[in-house]
């Protein structure tokens, strides 16, 4: 298994930062998050997918309690991604709404007991990024295997180079005995005596 990738804010390619220092207290703080071309061709190499067209995420930031922010926000966009099974390019259109609670004193589980929360609630930052949640959100959204239509699963076959392959077929012992039981039994299920 590859090494997990680590991005920081600063690595991604979409970027719209919002300093809480600097956060209405009262109303909320609107925002619209629609790259270019080339920033989404970016979110697409970052993500290991083929393209990404027409990102979008809309919403607004706004203060719930003295010291605490909600972002709300509406992601869409369409992604390519290749077949799991035939590396065909596949096409998704993802509408996701999109919720992120930034608490103040927001407590940390310990170590021993880490459960992954229900919500979305996390540590109040010192700038929430709009950008960065939406390549966050894309990259939660994507299917984890894109099916072309009509591509299925063959039945595989081991075995090593010169020898005749295992197949599915012959992997399965007790359909082979079943068989066999068939055969002693002329024909008919055991199971099904009166």
């Amino acid at each position: 298994m590859p090494d997990p990738v680590h991005v920081s804010n600063a690595d991604l390619p979409v970027s719209c930062p919002f300093r809480v220092a600097t956060l209405a207290a009262r109303r909320p703080t609107r925002f619209d998050v629609a790259p270019d071309a080339a920033t989404q061709a970016l979110v697409a190499a970052l993500l290991g997918i083929t393209t990404v067209k027409g990102l979008r995420f809309k919403g607004e930031i706004r203060p719930t309690g003295k010291r605490d922010f909600e972002l709300e926000g509406a992601l869409s966009a369409t992604v390519v991604q290749p077949c799991a099974i035939t590396l065909a390019p596949v096409t998704t259109r993802i509408d996701e709404k999109v919720t992120r609670r930034y608490l103040a004193d927001y407590a940390m589980p310990d170590a021993e007991e880490i459960e992954v929360p229900e919500d979305d609630s996390e540590p109040l930052p010192e700038v929430i990024d709009a950008g960065a949640v939406a390549v966050e959100a894309l990259a939660l959204a994507l299917p984890l295997y894109p099916r072309a239509e009509g591509a299925e699963l063959s039945g595989a076959t081991f075995g090593p180079p010169g020898s005749a392959p295992l197949t599915d077929e012959a992997a399965r012992p007790f359909a082979t005995l079943a068989a066999l039981q068939r055969k002693m039994t002329g024909g008919t299920d055991p199971d099904d005596r009166d």
